[in-house]
């Protein structure tokens, strides 16, 4: 694997320890338990995986790098280019520009930009159609892109199933900016529809099967299918890809789903003809993160702790895991944590942070569940181990403890 230059401030003392005993005793990465960090009085289940991921530190260092070596250049991202306050909070003071927010809303007018001007592709990608107003404004998409190796990945999947007649089913946030840009790319060849969850994949199942009337197609998926789109033809080839911060096994779901609907009508002796094996496009990352937050939840804790961008995919699904089995707090940063019996969290169901009590237990040893998104740094995941240990007294010397681990 690759290694990126990133700013020092973005690399952790403490995690980074960890994951490289963890690297040195399970280099294949078999196992997703959790690395236990015993403080005494308090704690850590740390996650087998997670933090930056390998296209997160690609676009990093793709966007210091440009900075650093066109000094009095304008230089603007399309957006933010990960779902990381702090990073972008650094990008914005670095003098970078951002033209859309993450909904695609304009914040600085095309015309406003001359060919001399830099813009930065982001992670996520972007669509065919910003692509060419780039390049009518005499501004190359291609010489500044961060874009994920494995969106790319995605996109060229699915070129490959647009070439022999499959359609592109992708599960996907509509409005997310990746979706987005997985969907422009995928109708340039393909007839393609953006499917959200397992409940939407059941109507379109149900739509295959005959259970609901194609005229169902139209009115369900409104605004998430390709011009065009004919639900009698072109439901009858499949491959299903995904934004890469989806739930991998929901996806896989998904697949399952329209793969069984296409056996009960075409027949098992038939699917090759009709479905498309689309399981190694799943981002590693993701499916990593996601496998070691199932590996935490084999464990007990009285609460767990997530470190992300409330406006991350990736972050939001490893809280939705958590949620099913403990009192999770989704948080920014090691600042929202306002004192040992106060922290400033987000609430994913209501989109709206809120200040909850009773934090930190003093009686007996406390366990804390710790991890975080793919856009987190890990110095992030370090600042919020360092202030709860702030809160306890008599606790062991950190290198203490990662001198136990690495024993």
């Amino acid at each position: 694997m690759k290694n990126f230059n990133i700013p020092l401030h973005y690399k952790s003392s403490i995690i980074s320890q960890i994951k490289e005993i963890r690297k040195q005793r399970d280099p294949r990465k078999r196992d997703f338990a959790p690395t236990i960090l015993n403080f005494g009085p308090v704690e850590f289940l740390i996650a087998r995986h997670f933090g930056f991921c390998y296209g997160v530190e690609n676009a990093i260092e793709i966007a210091y790098r440009t900075i650093n070596e066109n000094p009095g250049k304008r230089i603007f991202l399309l957006s933010e280019m990960i779902h990381n306050p702090g990073v972008n909070k650094d990008l914005l003071q670095k003098g970078v520009r951002f033209l859309m927010d993450t909904s695609g809303n304009q914040l600085i007018s095309w015309e406003e930009l001359n060919k001399e001007d830099i813009v930065i592709i982001p992670a996520f990608g972007t669509t065919i159609k910003i692509e060419k107003k780039l390049k009518e404004l005499g501004i190359n998409p291609y010489s500044y892109n961060t874009t994920c190796p494995f969106v790319e990945k995605v996109w060229n999947r699915a070129v490959s199933l647009g070439a022999k007649d499959y359609t592109i089913i992708i599960h996907g946030k509509y409005n997310h900016e990746e979706t987005k840009a997985t969907f422009s790319h995928s109708i340039q060849n393909s007839a393609s529809v953006i499917v959200r969850n397992i409940k939407e994949a059941k109507v379109l199942a149900d739509i295959i099967l005959g259970e609901q009337p194609l005229s169902y197609f139209f009115e369900y998926f409104d605004l998430k299918y390709s011009d065009g789109f004919n639900p009698e033809k072109n439901l009858q080839r499949i491959g299903v890809v995904n934004q890469t911060t989806m739930l991998a096994s929901e996806t896989q779901e998904i697949s399952e789903l329209i793969k069984e609907a296409l056996i009960k009508k075409y027949g098992a002796e038939k699917i090759s003809d009709h479905f498309a094996d689309t399981r190694d496009t799943l981002c590693y990352a993701t499916n990593d993160n996601q496998n070691a937050t199932y590996g935490l939840l084999e464990h007990n804790a009285d609460c767990a702790i997530v470190v992300g961008g409330y406006n991350s995919s990736n972050t939001s699904h490893l809280v939705e895991l958590l949620e099913e089995k403990f009192k999770t707090y989704f948080i920014s940063s090691a600042e929202k944590i306002i004192s040992q019996d106060s922290v400033l969290h987000y609430d994913l169901k209501n989109k709206q942070e809120i200040l909850s009590g009773e934090f930190l237990s003093f009686r007996n040893k406390f366990r804390i569940i710790l991890t975080s998104g793919a856009s987190c740094p890990d110095a992030a995941v370090d600042e919020v181990i360092i202030k709860i240990l702030s809160f306890y007294k008599n606790t062991k010397e950190i290198g203490e403890v990662l001198n136990e681990i690495s024993g």
